[in-house]
């Protein structure tokens, strides 16, 4: 195709050079016990990062069973320090070793009494970044959370990783609008959200609402659902995780509804500009007219 007589090459539209990440997921089950959970996970990480991953993921309050189907006071024994806790210390050191950015959800300790449902980010050299605390506790059969968990009080914190920017947003979030836009109002590029979702209704949800946000938003998400029935409940964790890009395509397949699976997928950052150039959902805004939205 000729250039027209009036465009300078400079002046000619030119494709985003591309920002592969390759990224990573991991759902599983329960295998009964911390430390085998924890292995297990370890193996994942090595696995993925031996195929290249810079960066992955796990699934909600990875390192326990999703114990929330009960109301026990026996459960408060898997809350730790973030991030001065076994398993973000364990995890902070496999991700120097790896080279690999983490995302660690575990069920916090803040002081005694004081309890949320957090992920922590740990960037590729083991340092850890930052938190994300839950906000949105749901509380009916099955997911007891408020008797765990106080809503998350830190924001919507968008981190400065070896990949990119990453944010995170926890399972019951997910059907709430307000936290997917002020992450991508904050930048945010990758999105992973760690649930522990079972089979219902909000099976149809698990394959809309992420690939709506991930429209509504202009960047990648990785959905993460535990897998399985565990020994505190009879929910059936359907797994089905995915990665999703800005025009709510899954990147490949999504994973098994039954199994366990280590998902890796090549993200490509640079399909985030084009998106919000070409649905300018961010300048179309009209921030000074939605006032009234937080007043109701």
């Amino acid at each position: 195709m000729s250039q027209s007589p009036s465009q300078s090459p400079s002046q000619v539209p030119q494709p985003a050079p591309t920002q592969i990440v390759r990224a990573a997921l991991v759902q599983a089950r329960w295998p009964g016990d911390q430390a085998s959970m924890l292995d297990l996970h370890e193996r994942y990480a090595r696995e993925a990062a031996a195929q290249g991953a810079q960066i992955i993921g796990f699934q909600e309050v990875f390192n326990s069973p999703y114990f929330c189907q009960v109301q026990e006071p026996e459960h408060y024994r898997w809350a730790e320090p973030v991030p001065d806790g076994p398993t973000v210390t364990r995890m902070s050191a496999l991700a120097a070793e790896l080279g690999l950015v983490m995302v660690v959800p575990v069920y916090e300790v803040e002081q005694p009494g004081i309890y949320y449902n957090t992920a922590a980010v740990i960037d590729a050299d083991g340092r850890f970044l930052g938190k994300y605390r839950k906000h949105h506790i749901p509380q009916l059969k099955g997911f007891w959370e408020k008797y765990y968990f106080k809503p998350g009080n830190l924001g919507w914190p968008v981190f400065d990783t070896a990949v990119g920017r990453v944010g995170v947003y926890i399972c019951y979030d997910r059907h709430f609008p307000e936290g997917w836009r002020a992450l991508g109002l904050a930048g945010a590029q990758i999105v992973y959200n760690p649930s522990a979702t079972s089979r219902s209704l909000s099976s149809y949800l698990w394959q809309l609402e992420q690939p709506a946000a991930a429209v509504a938003n202009a960047y990648f998400i990785a959905a993460i659902n535990r897998v399985g029935t565990e020994e505190y409940g009879d929910n059936d964790f359907y797994g089905t995780s995915y990665f999703v890009d800005p025009r709510g395509q899954l990147v490949g397949e999504a994973a098994s509804d039954k199994e366990e699976e280590l998902l890796v997928r090549d993200l490509d950052l640079s399909a985030i500009e084009q998106v919000r150039q070409q649905w300018a959902f961010y300048r179309d805004r009209r921030p000074e007219a939605y006032g009234p939205l937080t007043e109701a």
